[in-house]
């Protein structure tokens, strides 16, 4: 399962992603816990600390690695430089599996291991001086959105994106790679204000949404939430000890997590476990295209000097049984 954390700055996301990505590291469940918001909190937040997480290998360094290995055998493109963030599989591609190790995950993932269990841990890479004035951090998403477009996961596994804060993240068509995408929103105007840009949107591209309310402290804040966002309101949380004691980098043992928490951690996941009877991989890959046909008519034909939509493979849909190119 492909899952998306999205929200406003300072909304919670990055806690919340890191709360849901222990809860399933404790059902033994194997996940890749993906940090594409170029503000890295994602590594501290499953406890490294400051130097363990400046040592993160950084997707956006090693994407010339990414292209060539995905890339694999596939005839329709001409070399690693001339894919872009959005080239989709095709035949003699070679897809990535959850569970499998390869040259991707050994450049850009690291074990982090938590109580329970232990979840691969990959990060974009953070906006440095460097980049001032020269890049867009889309170009450091890129490299997640290659990886997301290329990932067969199934059943019982999961892929966890810690997402780019507010509505940045439709920029590119990564939004629509989630089976879940949980809008981590607070009780106040200012909270709800993404989800509507998201809901919008979501809808026009069949995007599964629901809403987590944060910082919740009372029947108040549940009610302003549920007349903001319906029905789309899952679950909410509210104060945590437990967290509070995480963000000072003392995190108790995850069983100590208070049991209501427990509780809302156990909902997300059945919500996000309820979307894999409903995958539609017909949908997910003509997605993938017309977002990669956008991308080349907008930048990607002039940078590259090739026409990108030759990349495209017509017969191939991208699905769970799809063979990896060896």
């Amino acid at each position: 399962m492909k899952i998306a954390f999205v929200g406003k700055g300072g909304s919670g996301k990055t806690t919340l992603s890191s709360l849901f990505i222990r809860h399933l590291a404790a059902t033994g469940a194997p996940v890749i816990a993906v940090d594409a918001d170029i503000n890295q909190h994602l590594g501290a937040a499953l406890g490294l600390d400051e130097e363990q997480a400046a040592e993160l290998p950084a997707m956006g360094g090693r994407l010339p690695l990414i292209k060539d290995y995905l890339r694999g055998t596939n005839p329709r493109i001409a070399s690693a430089e001339k894919m872009i963030k959005t080239t989709p599989p095709g035949e003699g591609s070679r897809l990535l599996r959850v569970r499998e190790d390869n040259p991707v995950y050994e450049a850009c993932a690291r074990a982090v291991e938590l109580d329970g269990g232990a979840v691969r841990l990959m990060v974009t890479g953070q906006f440095t001086e460097a980049d001032l004035g020269v890049a867009c951090y889309h170009s450091k998403t890129g490299a997640v959105e290659l990886l997301l477009n290329h990932l067969v996961d199934g059943r019982d596994e999961y892929a966890v994106v810690d997402m780019t804060a507010g509505s940045d993240s439709f920029a590119s068509g990564m939004f629509t790679r989630f089976d879940m995408t949980f809008l981590v929103a607070e009780p106040t105007r200012k909270g709800v204000s993404v989800y509507r840009q998201y809901k919008e949107y979501a809808h026009d591209f069949g995007v599964a949404l629901l809403v987590v309310g944060n910082k919740v402290q009372g029947q108040d804040d549940i009610d302003f939430l549920r007349e903001q966002v319906g029905d789309d309101l899952l679950v909410t949380f509210g104060h945590s000890d437990w967290v509070r004691s995480m963000e000072k980098g003392r995190p108790p043992r995850f069983e100590l997590l208070e049991e209501s928490n427990h509780l809302a951690l156990k909902t997300l996941q059945e919500a996000a476990d309820s979307a894999y009877d409903r995958r539609d991989w017909e949908r997910y890959t003509r997605q993938m295209v017309h977002f990669h046909l956008k991308n080349a008519r907008s930048w990607g034909n002039e940078r590259t000097g090739v026409d990108l939509a030759a990349q495209i493979d017509p017969d191939f849909v991208l699905r769970e049984q799809v063979r990896a190119t060896a």
